[in-house]
């Protein structure tokens, strides 16, 4: 059963290496019982200019003017289903083929089942500013999509399914950093790979998790940071073969672990 929400949030902890999708931080409020809009909204948006929904259905306030408080108000009472999906080129990890494209281009989205349908919400990012002080401007597109549950479980597979795998690919991706000895080669990257050991949940914008949830949530974050670490520069001289082998089980790592994150913000939510 899902945890009573808390009227409170957290502050994210640091960008680089344990930034969560927003389609995730959302998934995870609207899976849970009694958050207060508000509170989803500040968490959802962070630092982002306030975020606009364009369609959403019922809307309880004019529509040109809907933003993640409107849509947690409309989403988040009720019956419902929710997931978050992290979509890649070639791997369409469940995303209904409606806003296949979209969503992929994005690399994340939205699915909600209420009593009135079910819906996909893809966000487009927009950045500004300087690198020294970035923005993002972030819009929703909230579109009805036909019923997801099946395809979504068939794609995602069960939650403890995941945590196995996860626990598998962490070899792996543990092998391919010792193996470009990255920490060596890059300045920050002794940095980097201690603050993916100590992440934690518990810092994040997030409601309340479960154990098994929280520790997927915690080794799918962690194993996409390594990836990117390890595919910034080979590191060492590697040949061709070398190469390849390691960049096609980054790919699987990152592949196993999309799909964990997403199977880790599933929720069914009897109202």
């Amino acid at each position: 059963m899902p945890a009573p929400c808390p009227d409170v949030y957290c502050e994210a902890v640091d960008t680089d290496t344990n930034d969560l999708p927003r389609s995730v931080v959302l998934a995870l409020w609207l899976g849970c019982v009694g958050a207060a809009p508000g509170v989803v909204a500040r968490s959802v948006s962070g630092d982002d200019e306030p975020h606009t929904v364009a369609g959403l259905p019922d809307a309880t306030s004019d529509a040109a003017s809907a933003g993640i408080r409107e849509l947690a108000a409309t989403w988040g009472t009720g019956p419902r289903e929710v997931v978050a999906l992290l979509p890649a080129p070639g791997d369409p990890a469940g995303v209904p083929a409606a806003v296949n494209h979209d969503a992929t281009e994005a690399g994340e989205c939205l699915l909600v089942t209420t009593a009135s349908g079910s819906w996909a919400a893809v966000p487009r990012v927009t950045g500004f500013g300087s690198a020294l002080e970035p923005g993002h401007l972030v819009s929703w597109q909230v579109s009805p999509v036909p019923a997801w549950s099946t395809q979504v479980a068939g794609a995602l597979g069960a939650l403890a399914d995941a945590e196995r795998e996860l626990r598998t690919s962490l070899i792996t991706a543990t092998e391919a950093l010792d193996s470009l000895d990255v920490a060596r080669w890059r300045d920050d990257a002794a940095d980097a790979i201690e603050r993916l050991r100590s992440g934690s949940t518990s810092a994040w914008p997030v409601p309340e998790l479960d154990g098994r949830r929280a520790r997927v949530l915690q080794l799918a974050t962690r194993l996409l940071g390594i990836v990117d670490l390890a595919r910034v520069d080979d590191g060492g001289a590697v040949n061709v073969w070398q190469a390849d082998q390691r960049s096609t089980a980054l790919r699987e790592v990152e592949r196993t672990a999309r799909h964990a994150l997403a199977a880790a913000t599933y929720a069914s939510v009897p109202g």
